[in-house]
């Protein structure tokens, strides 16, 4: 009886020291991936070393872990991002969304002891050569489905066991959290990037418009453009020239962001290059867009207002490629709106733009602007449109060109109220005086 009992103390004393000997062989596992991972927060490296580190402790051929995005806009569709370690060729992909399929809709391990006659999965010729059998986890952080951890081919053609279920159940739940936080991580230095790439661009933009207005004998001029966001499309310029003549122009580049900066800056380096040679504004605006259709994508496009101020015979010549035409209102209130034919810039190559002259009196004020003060809308989705600007300009033709775009600004902003700016507004007011 009691050589009985002594056998069965002794079983149980085996099969604790066996449960015991799997908790620490667990934890040492377990020790070594939090190790690994721990040194880093670069996602394509965590997950790297996370499946390394389960090829080797399950002892398989290879490995996989796929990631899933969400995708606000379309609902439930993942995006798919796939990682594997292995000692053999890679494995072919048709299999990979029958699986995350199975496991979205289970969310449960999945062990495939003899995958080609499994008829939950239909495989290529090629995944029958190369996966025999699996075994996967899903990777849940806080009751979310964010991933699949997979194990291909038990090594000397073994089977998957519970404990290899067990213990990739365990490196997942361990792995969810380490992957998540890494992905976060990525987000955010992603997110950095994209501002420091945004500041610079905003620097590059500012640096491109005037910092000062041209003085000149019996004029005012005054400029002003505010983006809507931290980088605009919005561009004007003032070049005065060597013969007492001013060139000012006025324009909207397509796209936002370092795009844009960048065409703006081709743009500015374009028609300052342009005004050094041209002395028509016909042909400086031919030759800016043949130029700007050559060296840019076909997306990429800038309309124009460009001017050639003669500060001696008191005339504007002018041409226009695509752009809001300007107003000219007399001291008597007389309104004429610079209106000309022309499609934007780098639309079209050897596209012939023409030309227009208009007197400038004494008392005179132009105004030049973009579509972000016209369409500026309010929160009943109405226009500012132009009427209000030309009301604007009349109640205000006594005052300098400063005064006259602040004013013209304020109006916008009361009328749009609280709702956001959508698009970068941008004013050029030149009056004789």
């Amino acid at each position: 009886m009691d050589s009985e009992k002594n056998d069965q103390q002794f079983d149980l004393l085996k099969s604790e020291n066996a449960r015991l000997r799997t908790a620490v062989e667990e934890l040492s596992i377990l020790n070594d991936i939090a190790t690994a991972i721990s040194s880093t927060l670069d996602l394509d490296r965590v997950i790297g070393l996370i499946v390394q580190k389960c090829v080797k402790h399950v002892k398989v051929d290879q490995g996989a872990v796929w990631l899933l995005e969400e995708k606000n806009e379309s609902g439930p569709l993942k995006t798919m991002v796939r990682t594997v370690n292995s000692s053999a060729e890679g494995l072919p992909y048709r299999l990979d969304t029958q699986l995350i399929g199975w496991m979205i809709k289970n969310q449960k391990p999945l062990i495939i002891q003899d995958l080609e006659n499994d008829e939950r999965f239909q495989i290529t010729p090629k995944e029958k050569e190369y996966i025999r059998s699996l075994l996967a986890v899903p990777l849940q952080q806080k009751g979310k489905m964010i991933g699949v951890l997979t194990v291909f081919n038990k090594r000397s053609d073994e089977v998957f066991s519970g404990e290899d279920c067990r213990l990739l159940t365990i490196i997942g739940a361990q792995s969810a959290q380490v992957i998540e936080g890494a992905r976060l991580y990525k987000e955010e230095q992603e997110l950095l990037k994209m501002q420091q790439e945004m500041n610079v661009a905003a620097q590059i933009q500012m640096n491109l418009l005037p910092k000062d207005f041209p003085s000149i004998k019996n004029y005012e001029t005054y400029g002003v453009s505010i983006p809507a966001k931290e980088v605009g499309g919005d561009y004007y310029d003032f070049i005065p020239q060597e013969d007492k003549r001013l060139i000012f122009c006025l324009g909207d580049v397509s796209g936002k962001g370092m795009p844009a900066a960048l065409l703006m800056a081709n743009l500015q380096a374009t028609l300052r290059g342009q005004a050094i040679s041209c002395k028509d504004a016909q042909t400086c605006l031919k030759r800016s867009n043949n130029l700007l259709y050559h060296s840019t994508d076909m997306e990429k496009y800038a309309t124009m207002f460009y001017g050639i101020l003669d500060v001696i015979n008191h005339q504007l010549i002018y041409a226009n490629a695509g752009h809001n035409a300007p107003y000219l209102v007399s001291k008597k209130g007389e309104v004429k709106r610079l209106k000309t034919a022309g499609i934007p810039l780098g639309w079209l190559e050897e596209f012939d733009y023409k030309e227009e002259r208009v007197d400038i009196n004494p008392g005179d004020v132009l105004v030049a602007f973009s579509d972000g003060i016209s369409e500026a809308m309010n929160s009943r989705e109405e226009e500012f449109e132009e009427e209000r600007i030309l009301e604007v300009i009349k109640t205000n033709m006594h005052n300098g060109p400063r005064d006259i775009t602040d004013s013209l600004i304020k109006v916008v902003t009361s009328f749009t109220g609280s709702a956001p700016q959508s698009d970068d507004m941008t004013v050029v007011v030149i009056k004789r005086i």
